[in-house]
């Protein structure tokens, strides 16, 4: 599993990767997190608003920093 967070690096968006790596941390998972901060590419996604939860490549939360259960019911989703 593969799970991006998309934003320029504004607090939100490092509070969004926070909360995915506390997440993914807890749940003792391997789980490939990365950050995509290029705009151009955040754009080829389709987000209008940032931070936004992209899991295997597919965006399933956008323009909000989510709650760690809601990070962690996204991925026990994907299993």
């Amino acid at each position: 599993m593969k799970i991006e967070i998309l934003g320029t690096g504004c607090p939100k968006c490092i509070a969004a990767e926070e909360v995915v790596k506390k997440v993914v941390k807890n749940l003792g998972m391997e789980v490939e997190v990365g950050h995509v901060y290029d705009l151009e590419k955040i754009i080829e996604y389709g987000v209008m608003m940032t931070p936004a939860i992209a899991i295997n490549g597919k965006i399933k939360i956008e323009g909000k920093v989510p709650s760690e259960e809601e990070i962690e019911k996204l991925v026990k989703m994907h299993l």
